[in-house]
């Protein structure tokens, strides 16, 4: 009956541990697909709404007004 049923020896510990570290990285893989963004993408979002921000002021009526205060 030897090594007809036998499996491998396994630290059940480390198994415990590997498992939960895997799933954690599954679950910020599936954050970062949900709601991250690359240094670059906001880079560049945060260019065009600069770019955004200067078309809009040089189009301004009064240039003394910063915001429409009076």
């Amino acid at each position: 009956m030897t090594g007809a049923g036998s499996g491998k020896v396994i630290n059940l510990r480390a198994a415990r541990k590997s498992a939960a570290r895997d799933a954690a990285r599954a679950a910020g893989d599936a954050n970062a697909a949900k709601f991250g963004r690359s240094k670059a993408q906001k880079r560049v979002e945060k260019a065009d709404a600069d770019r955004a921000a200067r078309h809009l002021d040089g189009h301004r009526r009064d240039k003394s007004k910063e915001h429409g205060d009076d």
